[in-house]
Protein backbone atom coordinates (compact mmCIF):
# COMPACT_ATOMS: atom_id res chain seq x y z
CA UNK A 1 0.00 0.00 0.00
CA UNK A 2 1.37 3.44 -0.65
CA UNK A 3 0.90 6.14 1.49
CA UNK A 4 2.83 8.93 -0.67
CA UNK A 5 1.53 11.60 -2.72
CA UNK A 6 0.82 11.13 -6.27
CA UNK A 7 3.11 12.48 -8.83
CA UNK A 8 0.29 14.76 -9.72
CA UNK A 9 0.00 15.81 -6.14
CA UNK A 10 4.15 16.20 -6.54
CA UNK A 11 3.82 18.69 -9.46
CA UNK A 12 1.52 20.82 -7.59
CA UNK A 13 3.31 20.62 -4.54
CA UNK A 14 6.32 21.34 -6.18
CA UNK A 15 5.35 24.61 -8.68
CA UNK A 16 3.78 25.80 -5.08
CA UNK A 17 7.12 25.45 -3.12
CA UNK A 18 8.99 27.10 -6.15
CA UNK A 19 6.24 29.91 -6.65
CA UNK A 20 6.12 30.76 -3.27
CA UNK A 21 10.16 30.69 -2.83
CA UNK A 22 10.15 33.47 -5.89
CA UNK A 23 7.10 35.50 -4.92
CA UNK A 24 6.69 35.24 -1.13
CA UNK A 25 10.15 35.28 0.52
CA UNK A 26 10.15 36.79 4.28
CA UNK A 27 10.92 40.63 2.95
CA UNK A 28 7.76 40.08 1.27
CA UNK A 29 5.62 38.28 3.98
CA UNK A 30 7.40 41.16 6.45
CA UNK A 31 6.44 44.25 4.07
CA UNK A 32 2.71 42.67 3.61
CA UNK A 33 2.53 42.53 7.61
CA UNK A 34 3.99 45.70 8.44
CA UNK A 35 1.57 47.43 5.83
CA UNK A 36 -1.66 45.45 7.11
CA UNK A 37 -2.01 44.70 4.03
CA UNK A 38 -2.27 41.38 1.64
CA UNK A 39 0.27 40.81 -0.83
CA UNK A 40 -2.25 41.42 -3.92
CA UNK A 41 0.24 40.86 -6.70
CA UNK A 42 0.95 37.29 -5.00
CA UNK A 43 -3.18 36.87 -4.80
CA UNK A 44 -3.46 38.19 -8.01
CA UNK A 45 -1.28 34.94 -9.64
CA UNK A 46 -2.70 32.51 -7.06
CA UNK A 47 -5.99 33.28 -8.60
CA UNK A 48 -4.97 33.12 -12.17
CA UNK A 49 -3.57 29.39 -11.04
CA UNK A 50 -6.96 28.47 -10.16
CA UNK A 51 -5.98 27.29 -6.89
CA UNK A 52 -8.88 29.14 -4.30
CA UNK A 53 -10.99 26.58 -6.43
CA UNK A 54 -8.70 23.41 -6.44
CA UNK A 55 -11.35 21.56 -4.18
CA UNK A 56 -14.46 23.26 -6.48
CA UNK A 57 -16.23 21.13 -9.09
CA UNK A 58 -15.33 22.00 -12.43
CA UNK A 59 -19.35 22.94 -12.75
CA UNK A 60 -18.68 25.76 -10.51
CA UNK A 61 -15.30 26.62 -12.17
CA UNK A 62 -13.40 24.71 -9.83
CA UNK A 63 -10.12 22.58 -10.44
CA UNK A 64 -12.68 19.39 -9.37
CA UNK A 65 -9.78 17.80 -7.62
CA UNK A 66 -10.34 17.66 -3.64
CA UNK A 67 -9.49 17.74 0.02
CA UNK A 68 -5.77 16.46 -0.40
CA UNK A 69 -4.52 18.58 -3.29
CA UNK A 70 -6.22 21.60 -1.03
CA UNK A 71 -3.76 20.29 1.78
CA UNK A 72 -1.15 20.16 -0.06
CA UNK A 73 -1.26 23.76 -1.05
CA UNK A 74 -2.16 24.85 2.43
CA UNK A 75 0.68 23.27 3.82
CA UNK A 76 3.26 25.46 0.62
CA UNK A 77 1.13 28.50 2.01
CA UNK A 78 2.10 27.80 5.33
CA UNK A 79 5.86 26.55 5.04
CA UNK A 80 5.38 30.34 2.87
CA UNK A 81 3.88 32.07 5.80
CA UNK A 82 2.54 34.05 2.94
CA UNK A 83 0.30 37.33 2.86
CA UNK A 84 -2.65 36.20 1.32
CA UNK A 85 -6.27 35.24 1.55
CA UNK A 86 -6.27 31.68 0.60
CA UNK A 87 -7.13 29.90 3.65
CA UNK A 88 -10.42 31.68 4.45
CA UNK A 89 -11.09 31.68 0.70
CA UNK A 90 -10.21 28.58 -0.79
CA UNK A 91 -10.92 26.32 2.65
CA UNK A 92 -14.73 28.09 2.73
CA UNK A 93 -15.19 27.22 -1.26
CA UNK A 94 -14.38 24.01 -0.57
CA UNK A 95 -17.04 23.52 2.48
CA UNK A 96 -19.69 24.67 0.37
CA UNK A 97 -18.99 22.41 -2.23
CA UNK A 98 -18.98 19.32 -0.15
CA UNK A 99 -21.50 20.46 2.55
CA UNK A 100 -23.65 23.60 1.01
CA UNK A 101 -26.53 23.32 -0.05
CA UNK A 102 -27.57 23.82 -4.33
CA UNK A 103 -28.50 27.20 -3.92
CA UNK A 104 -25.52 28.32 -1.43
CA UNK A 105 -22.93 26.31 -3.89
CA UNK A 106 -24.92 28.42 -6.94
CA UNK A 107 -24.66 31.83 -5.36
CA UNK A 108 -20.78 31.48 -3.87
CA UNK A 109 -18.52 29.10 -5.99
CA UNK A 110 -17.71 30.44 -8.62
CA UNK A 111 -17.07 34.07 -7.56
CA UNK A 112 -14.86 32.16 -4.60
CA UNK A 113 -12.99 29.85 -7.37
CA UNK A 114 -12.48 33.19 -9.52
CA UNK A 115 -10.91 35.53 -6.91
CA UNK A 116 -13.74 37.55 -7.50
CA UNK A 117 -15.55 37.40 -3.81
CA UNK A 118 -13.24 36.48 -0.84
CA UNK A 119 -14.42 34.51 2.77
CA UNK A 120 -13.32 33.85 6.07
CA UNK A 121 -13.24 30.79 8.20
CA UNK A 122 -13.23 30.37 11.75
CA UNK A 123 -15.27 31.08 14.99
CA UNK A 124 -17.46 34.03 15.83
CA UNK A 125 -15.04 35.89 17.82
CA UNK A 126 -11.56 34.88 15.65
CA UNK A 127 -12.39 34.42 11.89
CA UNK A 128 -9.28 34.19 9.33
CA UNK A 129 -9.52 36.30 6.47
CA UNK A 130 -12.72 37.97 8.18
CA UNK A 131 -11.63 41.41 7.76
CA UNK A 132 -13.92 42.54 4.38
CA UNK A 133 -14.90 38.63 3.43
CA UNK A 134 -18.07 38.60 1.22
CA UNK A 135 -18.79 35.15 3.11
CA UNK A 136 -17.94 33.62 6.20
CA UNK A 137 -18.02 29.92 7.83
CA UNK A 138 -18.43 30.22 11.07
CA UNK A 139 -17.45 26.84 13.06
CA UNK A 140 -19.27 26.12 16.49
CA UNK A 141 -19.90 23.90 19.10
CA UNK A 142 -23.45 22.31 17.47
CA UNK A 143 -21.74 22.35 13.31
CA UNK A 144 -20.85 25.46 10.71
CA UNK A 145 -22.83 27.98 9.10
CA UNK A 146 -22.61 29.97 6.74
CA UNK A 147 -22.77 34.05 6.66
CA UNK A 148 -23.32 35.84 3.88
CA UNK A 149 -22.35 39.74 3.71
CA UNK A 150 -21.39 39.47 7.37
CA UNK A 151 -21.08 42.67 10.08
CA UNK A 152 -17.62 42.18 10.60
CA UNK A 153 -15.26 44.21 12.87
CA UNK A 154 -11.22 43.67 11.99
CA UNK A 155 -8.64 43.41 14.57
CA UNK A 156 -4.88 43.47 14.95
CA UNK A 157 -3.77 39.94 16.00
CA UNK A 158 -0.01 38.89 16.81
CA UNK A 159 -0.23 37.27 13.84
CA UNK A 160 0.20 40.88 11.36
CA UNK A 161 0.60 38.45 8.19
CA UNK A 162 -3.11 37.62 8.31
CA UNK A 163 -6.33 40.03 8.28
CA UNK A 164 -8.82 39.02 11.03
CA UNK A 165 -11.94 39.81 11.82
CA UNK A 166 -14.97 39.02 14.50
CA UNK A 167 -18.57 39.12 13.98
CA UNK A 168 -20.45 42.31 14.81
CA UNK A 169 -23.60 40.65 16.24
CA UNK A 170 -25.02 37.06 16.52
CA UNK A 171 -27.50 37.04 13.74
CA UNK A 172 -27.98 32.94 12.34
CA UNK A 173 -26.61 32.01 9.07
CA UNK A 174 -27.80 29.06 7.08
CA UNK A 175 -26.91 25.79 8.21
CA UNK A 176 -24.11 23.72 7.02
CA UNK A 177 -24.52 19.62 6.30
CA UNK A 178 -22.05 17.24 8.80
CA UNK A 179 -18.86 17.84 8.37
CA UNK A 180 -18.03 21.30 7.51
CA UNK A 181 -16.47 21.83 11.01
CA UNK A 182 -13.98 19.14 10.38
CA UNK A 183 -13.10 19.98 7.25
CA UNK A 184 -12.12 23.63 8.41
CA UNK A 185 -10.12 22.16 11.43
CA UNK A 186 -8.58 18.88 8.66
CA UNK A 187 -7.35 22.63 6.42
CA UNK A 188 -6.31 24.07 9.33
CA UNK A 189 -4.04 21.48 10.08
CA UNK A 190 -2.25 21.01 7.07
CA UNK A 191 -0.93 24.83 7.17
CA UNK A 192 0.18 23.77 10.61
CA UNK A 193 2.32 21.20 8.91
CA UNK A 194 3.61 23.98 6.96
CA UNK A 195 4.59 26.55 9.31
CA UNK A 196 6.29 23.35 11.62
CA UNK A 197 8.27 22.26 8.83
CA UNK A 198 9.57 25.50 8.00
CA UNK A 199 10.20 26.36 11.73
CA UNK A 200 12.10 23.25 11.77
CA UNK A 201 14.31 23.87 8.79
CA UNK A 202 15.40 27.22 9.90
CA UNK A 203 16.24 26.02 13.35
CA UNK A 204 18.42 22.94 12.06
CA UNK A 205 20.16 25.35 9.65
CA UNK A 206 20.90 27.75 12.72
CA UNK A 207 21.90 25.30 15.06
CA UNK A 208 24.06 23.49 12.65
CA UNK A 209 25.94 27.38 11.91
CA UNK A 210 25.89 28.57 15.20
CA UNK A 211 28.36 27.99 17.29
CA UNK A 212 29.77 27.87 20.97
CA UNK A 213 33.28 26.76 22.59
CA UNK A 214 34.36 25.79 18.56
CA UNK A 215 31.36 23.36 17.90
CA UNK A 216 28.38 23.78 16.41
CA UNK A 217 25.20 24.05 19.29
CA UNK A 218 23.24 21.31 17.09
CA UNK A 219 26.12 19.08 18.90
CA UNK A 220 24.67 19.74 22.17
CA UNK A 221 22.52 16.90 23.44
CA UNK A 222 20.14 19.24 24.93
CA UNK A 223 19.62 20.93 21.03
CA UNK A 224 19.28 18.08 19.50
CA UNK A 225 16.71 16.17 21.42
CA UNK A 226 14.80 19.17 20.96
CA UNK A 227 14.96 19.07 17.23
CA UNK A 228 14.01 15.45 17.24
CA UNK A 229 11.05 16.53 19.05
CA UNK A 230 10.38 19.08 16.91
CA UNK A 231 10.41 16.38 13.93
CA UNK A 232 8.70 14.19 16.15
CA UNK A 233 5.57 16.68 16.10
CA UNK A 234 5.80 17.43 12.49
CA UNK A 235 5.53 14.42 11.48
CA UNK A 236 2.86 13.64 13.58
CA UNK A 237 1.06 16.76 12.56
CA UNK A 238 1.69 15.65 8.76
CA UNK A 239 0.05 12.53 9.18
CA UNK A 240 -2.85 13.37 10.61
CA UNK A 241 -3.72 16.20 8.56
CA UNK A 242 -3.10 13.92 5.29
CA UNK A 243 -5.23 11.55 6.60
CA UNK A 244 -8.40 13.78 7.82
CA UNK A 245 -7.69 14.85 4.08
CA UNK A 246 -8.28 11.91 2.71
CA UNK A 247 -11.19 10.76 4.66
CA UNK A 248 -12.40 14.44 3.65
CA UNK A 249 -12.56 13.29 0.24
CA UNK A 250 -12.94 9.22 0.34
CA UNK A 251 -14.50 8.25 3.91
CA UNK A 252 -16.85 10.93 5.56
CA UNK A 253 -17.67 8.33 7.55
CA UNK A 254 -14.01 8.45 9.41
CA UNK A 255 -13.81 12.24 9.11
CA UNK A 256 -14.79 13.58 12.21
CA UNK A 257 -12.44 11.48 14.21
CA UNK A 258 -9.87 12.09 11.66
CA UNK A 259 -10.23 15.74 11.71
CA UNK A 260 -9.85 15.27 15.39
CA UNK A 261 -6.62 13.44 15.51
CA UNK A 262 -5.03 16.21 13.02
CA UNK A 263 -6.44 19.03 15.16
CA UNK A 264 -5.18 17.74 18.46
CA UNK A 265 -1.43 16.66 16.78
CA UNK A 266 -1.78 20.59 14.59
CA UNK A 267 -2.69 22.47 17.86
CA UNK A 268 -0.48 21.20 19.99
CA UNK A 269 2.51 20.51 18.16
CA UNK A 270 2.66 23.29 15.63
CA UNK A 271 2.71 25.57 18.97
CA UNK A 272 5.44 23.50 20.65
CA UNK A 273 7.84 23.67 17.60
CA UNK A 274 7.44 26.97 16.83
CA UNK A 275 8.00 27.72 20.36
CA UNK A 276 10.97 25.08 20.27
CA UNK A 277 12.53 26.88 17.07
CA UNK A 278 12.64 30.57 19.07
CA UNK A 279 14.42 29.09 22.05
CA UNK A 280 16.64 27.42 19.77
CA UNK A 281 17.84 30.47 18.16
CA UNK A 282 18.66 31.92 21.58
CA UNK A 283 18.58 35.66 21.97
CA UNK A 284 18.16 36.34 18.24
CA UNK A 285 15.05 34.67 17.72
CA UNK A 286 13.32 36.70 20.39
CA UNK A 287 14.00 39.92 18.35
CA UNK A 288 11.95 41.63 15.23
CA UNK A 289 14.75 41.12 12.72
CA UNK A 290 14.93 37.66 13.13
CA UNK A 291 12.01 35.90 10.92
CA UNK A 292 11.28 32.85 12.80
CA UNK A 293 8.43 35.07 15.04
CA UNK A 294 6.27 35.02 12.29
CA UNK A 295 6.13 31.50 12.42
CA UNK A 296 5.65 31.37 16.06
CA UNK A 297 2.60 33.85 15.68
CA UNK A 298 1.07 32.04 13.22
CA UNK A 299 1.27 28.85 15.08
CA UNK A 300 -0.40 30.50 17.64
CA UNK A 301 -3.40 31.64 15.98
CA UNK A 302 -4.08 28.52 13.99
CA UNK A 303 -4.09 26.81 17.14
CA UNK A 304 -6.93 29.32 18.37
CA UNK A 305 -8.81 28.35 15.34
CA UNK A 306 -8.08 24.45 15.86
CA UNK A 307 -9.63 25.49 19.01
CA UNK A 308 -7.12 24.26 21.09
CA UNK A 309 -6.06 20.21 21.32
CA UNK A 310 -7.47 19.56 24.61
CA UNK A 311 -11.68 19.88 22.87
CA UNK A 312 -9.97 17.19 20.14
CA UNK A 313 -8.13 15.04 22.35
CA UNK A 314 -11.77 14.53 24.56
CA UNK A 315 -13.38 13.88 20.83
CA UNK A 316 -11.18 11.21 20.34
CA UNK A 317 -11.72 10.22 23.94
CA UNK A 318 -15.28 9.82 23.33
CA UNK A 319 -15.15 8.15 20.03
CA UNK A 320 -12.82 5.44 21.84
CA UNK A 321 -15.15 5.13 24.52
CA UNK A 322 -18.28 4.22 22.44
CA UNK A 323 -16.56 2.26 19.92
CA UNK A 324 -15.14 -0.07 23.14
CA UNK A 325 -18.78 -0.04 24.63
CA UNK A 326 -20.64 -1.15 21.17
CA UNK A 327 -21.51 -4.86 20.90
CA UNK A 328 -19.58 -6.99 17.97
CA UNK A 329 -17.06 -3.82 16.93
CA UNK A 330 -15.13 -4.42 13.70
CA UNK A 331 -11.64 -4.38 13.72
CA UNK A 332 -10.41 -1.24 12.33
CA UNK A 333 -10.76 -1.07 8.34
CA UNK A 334 -6.89 -0.76 6.74
CA UNK A 335 -5.49 3.37 6.63
CA UNK A 336 -6.36 5.35 3.46
CA UNK A 337 -4.91 4.17 0.13
CA UNK A 338 -2.78 6.11 -2.17
CA UNK A 339 -5.06 9.11 -3.05
CA UNK A 340 -5.24 9.23 -7.21
CA UNK A 341 -6.37 12.24 -8.99
CA UNK A 342 -7.45 13.06 -13.03
CA UNK A 343 -4.45 14.25 -13.99
CA UNK A 344 -5.60 17.20 -16.68
CA UNK A 345 -7.13 18.94 -13.75
CA UNK A 346 -3.96 18.10 -11.56
CA UNK A 347 -2.08 19.78 -14.35
CA UNK A 348 -4.45 22.82 -14.71
CA UNK A 349 -3.38 23.33 -11.03
CA UNK A 350 0.62 23.18 -11.48
CA UNK A 351 1.00 25.05 -14.30
CA UNK A 352 2.26 28.98 -13.55
CA UNK A 353 1.04 31.97 -14.84
CA UNK A 354 3.94 33.44 -16.98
Amino acid sequence: MDFDLTDDQKEIKGVARELLGARSPFAKVREAAESERYDQALWDEIVSLGWPGIAVAEEHGGQGLGAVELAVLLEELGYACAGTPFLGTAVAAAVIDAAGSKAQRGRWLSRLAAGEARAGVGMRELIADGAHANVVVVVEPDGAQLIENPETEPFRAIDATRRFARLRDADEGEPLQGGASERVHAAVAAEVVGVSQRALEMTLAYVKERKQFGVPVGSFQAVSHRCAQMLLHTESARSTAYFAAWAAGADVERLPEAAALAAAAAADGGREVAASAIQAHGGIGFTWEADVHWLYKRAQLDAALLGGGGRHRATLARAAAARAAAPGTAAPRSAAPRTAVPRAAASRAAVPAH
